[in-house]
Order: structure tokens, then sequence, then C-alpha cells
């Protein structure tokens, strides 16, 4: 009765966060597939989804839509609360900064759009994106320095132990790979944690394997008229 509804995995960053987190904890679900900007997906999203957007998560006839939702619903039915540390100003630090996740790096999302496939570029002095997407990027490594130094002494994990704020960054760990982004000590130690994740690695092997232009074609060819049909 649980249905996680996604997009492709090698491009849909809001939907990979959710799925992290059950996958994680070993929640038993069915993923639904939506490929995205399809007529396909157009036609089929407003029936999951009553913003039109993935993910959306059904459970039992009650739907929730946005990713931060769907990690705080699954948290509070179905982990007993581990996705958020124990210590209340753990809890509450970390929740500030998914939050800042949630809500900001407009600039970062903008220009280093999330795609598991992409290599960096052979040259580190080319930079494809301005300052304003820097400075996103230098406020989220202090972000990661600030939860480590101060709550993570524990594991590998922002907090210690793997959770929603991880789930929330975890996208972020895909774009500062992808694009070569520079990185500190406690960055880096981040991003290898994320990427030596069971959990994420099954995602990031499905979304290299994803057929994803092969796919998209496929599904608007199927809405395309006949030949000699006005």
């Amino acid at each position: 009765m649980l249905t996680l509804v996604i997009g492709n995995k090698n491009l849909s960053s809001w939907s990979l966060r959710p799925w992290l987190l059950l996958r994680h904890f070993r929640v038993e679900f069915d993923e639904h597939l939506l490929l995205l900007d399809t007529p396909a997906f157009h036609a089929e999203i407003r029936q999951w989804s009553p913003n039109a957007r993935v993910p959306a998560l059904h459970h039992d006839g009650l739907i929730v839509w946005d990713s931060l939702a769907i990690c705080e619903y699954i948290d509070e039915t179905l982990l007993a609360r581990r996705g958020w540390p124990a210590a209340a100003s753990a809890r509450a630090q970390a929740r500030s900064a998914a939050a800042e996740m949630h809500s900001g790096f407009a600039a970062l999302r903008r220009q280093l759009p999330m795609n598991c496939r992409r290599q960096p570029d052979a040259r580190p002095d080319v930079r494809q994106w301005d300052a304003e997407a820097q400075r996103d990027i230098a406020r989220i490594q202090e972000i990661w320095r600030m939860l480590k130094s101060v709550h993570g002494q524990d594991g590998p994990f922002l907090c210690g132990d793997f959770g929603i704020v991880d789930a929330m960054f975890a996208p972020v760990a895909v774009r500062f790979t992808g694009y070569g982004v520079a990185m500190d000590d406690t960055a880096r130690a981040f991003v290898d944690a994320i990427y030596t994740l069971p959990a994420f690695q099954q995602w990031h092997a499905a979304a290299l394997a994803e057929p994803y232009l092969e796919m998209q074609q496929r599904e608007t060819q199927k809405t395309m008229p006949a030949s000699g049909t006005p």
C-alpha cells in the first residue's frame, strides 16, 4: 500500500531524497517512474500528484507531495522517528539545514543540475557557473562543516548516522562530483559517504543504466499523429 512516484533517476534530484530514505531504512515500497518532460508524464501526473510534480507518496489512500514533506511523513509513520538525530540540538540544526536546502540555492540548482552520468571537465580551471552559484557552493560546505563538527563525530554523515538531512543534500553530492566542484575535506568525506551508501549505489547504478533518451523518444512518438494526419 506504499507507492513512491518518481522521475528519471538520472535527473530527478527531488525524487532521490525520499527514495534514498526508504531504501536505506529497508522500507518496502512500490516505485512508479514517470518519464520527465514527455507527453505521457503530463497526461498521467495529475493522477498521482496534486501539484503535477514528482515525487509523490501514496500510502493507504493518503497522498503526500513535496520531497521534504514525504521524508517527514516517512519518519513519523514508518521509521519511529529515526530519520532525525535523537538529540534536540542536533535535530533542530539538522532541520534548519534541510529546510535551507529545500528552499534555497537557486543558482546552484539552475546552473549545476543533477545528472548522474555527467563527468567533470578535464580542465579544473574551467568553471561553468557564476559567482552566485559559487556562493551557494561555499554556503553548502559551510553548513556541512558546522553540522559535522558539532553533531557528526559518531559516524560518516552530517550528524553521525544517515538521516533526512543527508538525503536532502544527496543530490548536491552528485552535482559537486559531476561538475568537479572544489571541496574541502569535510565536503569530500560527506560526498564519499553518500557514494558508498548501498541505497545510493542502487539508485546510481539504475541511473547510469537508464535509457532515458530512448525512452523519452518512444513516449513522444506514441503521441505523434500518424503520417498524413493533419
